[in-house]
């Protein structure tokens, strides 16, 4: 960057220094300070130092950790290379535009990294290069100065202003010879040099009226650069005594915010003169600056000075105003003095709270201790005004952990977190301050808890208790199970599947389970005449890592259908149909057993309980079947009028929904008794072996359902005693439930009391002496007293 001054061209070259200054860690975000040095006016990207160097730290790992410089204006003098970690100049810099006078100036960043936690603060302080001038606010300046004035008056000239600071601001003022004045500079401090006009031999109007000077202000640059003022003093021939200040130095405290026209001090000056040339006006000093004079008034004729702004300790600590008191001669003698006001603080400002970095979720298996946020606390009061007491609510899992920083906190976890139970926190974090009345500020932050997968997945019921018709369709959905995972995402998404290889458990290798919703598809049919009941285990797994499980246990009742049709035992012919002849005397009385009709039905309960009617017949006068035993019998004696033949038709059906059927063709040949005996001879032999037959399988019939049946009681037995009392009514919710299952029946018969086990039956229901298992008889449905009935699932 080029500069100009005096007539010369310069070039400054940047200039960078670097000190670091690390900090013990308090927490998992590790604090360190770094300070650099850089001149103003530099061009873009002029590097200012390589913090990742400075501070040792990984360069590979910068990007990924989010390395960045924390700001809130929108265009920020410096930016960091993620890259490398070199800080670099992004924008022009104007040391006076961004620190005024202020020296030195200080630019404070706050760098941050993530994964763990960092904070760094970097102090770059801008350094000062003569760029500017010194300025005079006037190109001329009059002074009117009166002929009586003794040598050794002083009169104040204007101040020359030079916004560097420093040995760079205005050093020296020199004036052009001449005989009569001399220059005297007076230091106020803070590169404010004031030049003073000093009458060094008394001045003749009539000899000289004007005399031109010209007074150079010239700061400490090399090469330095100098600014002029014209003064043009104009002699008169007046007044000879200036007002003079009751008191050397005026110095007052004023409170902060006080209303407007509160006194703040009263000045008072005296001037020996008479007349006009003795009364003093007071007035502010031709140097005060414009906003002192919208802060204060000053009465020109009582010298008191009223506040007319707001008194801000915050802006200014202090002010010094000069002010100067003049008689009203024709010439006008003016005294200047300073008045000192000293600012103090009132407790006018509540403290802030900044969020300097923050992790909006968290994981809520994280450990006690982990750092949740950083935060800053300030207040623009001094004193006991700017003293901070922060706190956190307590009814929440986190707490504040103080830095080595003041006023520097950390809101970290005090106690275990489940997302189950709370799934985000609102924490409000409260500020207040020590002034009376103290001022409180809130600020409160969103903590959202992150799922992990704690959870397994639970299913709606177990065990599982499902009843299914035999004869279902291969291939379709016979029922399904489910279950819920209380985390979310992925680590709630449940998938099926059925525990294979299990001893016992041959029948799951017939089902097959959607893994998505739990619908259980059966590939085979089930037959109830060869199994009654299952049982498997589901496996329900969400999709977390690692993922969790649960099972349970399934129980499976087959429900028997009405799919069998009676089976004739007896008659019987040699060829396989249900056909038979029978021969009877005809001197047989009425009620004579002509033969009985033999049938059985696999199914079970109504579905196998068999009736027998007359489908076709001779003639109905003469036999009668009984329906439930399927006895035929003579309704009266024969008469030579009967047939010698007749044929019967005999209808057997079951009782189940649909009804199954079979017939069977009884042939009754009427014979004369000697005949019949003589036949009876020869038939008893061959009825012999067709009796023994039919016994041998109604043996084998009888013995296969006794077996199921006895199977049936050890399951049920070794179920009971597994589960609780209320098996039955878990199993068997409806107690009115017509279905075609197992059940038991207790009856007395005398002084005994019997237990039967065996196909579903109303209540009051018997079983016929002589006739098959399933042949049941519906006598009238009184319950005898202390008779106990009770349905048993199987």
């Amino acid at each position: 960057m080029e500069q100009r001054g005096e007539g010369k061209t310069s070039r400054v070259r940047p200039c960078c220094f670097a000190t670091v200054l690390i900090f013990n860690i308090l927490w998992s975000g590790a604090l360190a300070q770094i300070r650099y040095s850089i001149s103003e006016e530099v061009e873009e990207g002029t590097v200012v130092g390589n913090i990742a160097k400075d501070l040792g730290l990984d360069k590979s790992a910068l990007k990924d950790r989010g390395y960045r410089i924390v700001t809130d204006t929108a265009e920020p003098l410096f930016v960091v290379n993620q890259n490398d970690g070199i800080l670099r100049v992004r924008r022009r810099i104007d040391r006076e535009g961004e620190c005024e006078r202020t020296s030195p100036c200080l630019i404070q960043l706050k760098t941050v990294l993530e994964n763990p936690l960092e904070i760094h603060y970097v102090t770059v302080e801008i350094l000062d290069v003569n760029d500017h001038s010194p300025v005079f606010p006037e190109k001329e300046k009059r002074l009117e100065i009166y002929e009586s004035a003794l040598p050794g008056a002083r009169f104040q000239l204007q101040a020359a202003r030079d916004p560097d600071v420093g040995q760079l601001s205005i050093q020296q003022y020199k004036l052009s010879h001449n005989e009569y004045f001399r220059l005297e500079i007076r230091d106020r401090g803070g590169d404010n040099k004031v030049p003073f006009l000093v009458l060094q031999k008394q001045l003749d109007r009539e000899t000289t009226e004007r005399h031109n000077l010209r007074v150079t202000a010239i700061d400490g640059g090399k090469p330095a650069k100098s600014g002029v003022i014209d003064i043009n003093v104009d002699v008169l021939d007046v007044n000879d005594n200036s007002p003079v200040f009751t008191k050397d130095d005026y110095s007052v405290t004023l409170r902060e915010n006080v209303p407007a026209g509160t006194v703040v001090i009263e000045v008072n000056a005296s001037d020996s003169d008479q007349g006009s040339n003795g009364e003093i006006i007071y007035s502010f000093g031709d140097e005060v600056d414009s906003k002192l004079m919208e802060l204060f008034n000053i009465d020109p004729n009582t010298g008191e000075i009223t506040v007319t702004g707001l008194i801000d300790f915050e802006k200014s600590k202090n002010y010094e105003i000069d002010i100067k008191a003049s008689d009203k001669g024709n010439a006008p003698l003016t005294t200047a003095k300073s008045v000192l006001i000293n600012v103090v603080d009132v407790n006018d400002n509540a403290p802030k709270i900044d969020v300097t970095s923050f992790s909006s979720s968290i994981k809520e298996d994280s450990k006690i201790g982990t750092t949740v946020a950083l935060i800053s606390v300030s207040d623009l009061d001094s004193g006991i005004n700017g003293k901070i007491i922060c706190t956190i609510q307590e009814d929440v899992p986190f707490s504040l952990s103080p830095s080595l920083q003041e006023n520097m906190f950390a809101v970290v976890t005090k106690a275990h977190l489940d997302r189950e139970a709370i799934s985000q926190y609102d924490v409000t974090i409260t500020a207040k301050d020590a002034g009376s009345p103290p001022f409180l500020t809130k600020k409160t932050i969103g903590i959202v808890i992150s799922d992990v997968n704690d959870n397994s997945p639970g299913f709606s019921s177990s065990p599982y208790t499902f009843y299914i018709c035999e004869n279902n369709s291969q291939g379709a959905s016979v029922f399904s199970v489910q279950a819920s995972d209380r985390d979310e995402g992925d680590n709630a998404v449940v998938s099926y599947h059925i525990m294979r290889g299990v001893a016992g458990d041959e029948v799951s290798s017939f089902l097959n389970i959607n893994s998505e919703n739990g619908d259980i598809v059966a590939l085979k049919s089930f037959d109830y005449e060869i199994l009654k009941t299952f049982q498997f285990h589901v496996v329900a797994s969400d999709s977390g890592s690692p993922s969790l499980s649960s099972n349970v246990t399934v129980n499976v009742f087959i429900l028997d259908q009405n799919d069998n049709p009676p089976v004739i035992l007896y008659p019987l012919s040699s060829n396989g149909s249900a056909e038979g002849v029978e021969e009877i005397p005809r001197n047989v009385d009425a009620g004579h057993l002509v033969t009985k009709v033999r049938a059985y039905d696999p199914d079970i309960g109504y579905n196998g309980w068999l009736l027998f009617s007359l489908q076709e017949v001779s003639d109905h006068s003469l036999f009668n079947l009984d329906r439930y035993t399927g006895q035929i019998k003579t309704l009266r004696p024969f008469t030579e009028t009967d047939e010698a033949e007749h044929k019967l038709v005999i209808l057997v059906k079951d009782n189940g929904n649909v009804s199954l059927s079979a017939t069977a063709t009884v042939i009754v040949k009427v014979v004369e008794p000697k005949e019949a005996f003589a036949a009876s001879d020869v038939k008893s032999s061959t009825k012999a072996d067709e009796d023994n037959d039919v016994t041998f399988y109604l043996m084998i019939t009888l013995a296969s359902v006794s077996a199921l049946f006895l199977i049936s009681i050890i399951v049920l037995i070794a179920m009971q005693c597994s589960k609780s009392t209320d098996y039955t009514s878990k199993y068997l919710p409806e107690p009115n439930y017509d279905g075609t299952l197992c059940h038991s029946i207790q009856y007395r018969s005398g002084d005994k009391r019997y237990m039967l086990v065996g196909p579903r039956m109303s209540i009051g229901s018997t079983i016929v002496p002589g006739s098959h298992a399933n042949t049941l008889m519906l006598p009238d449905r009184r319950n005898a007293p202390g008779e106990d009935y009770g349905n048993l699932g199987l």
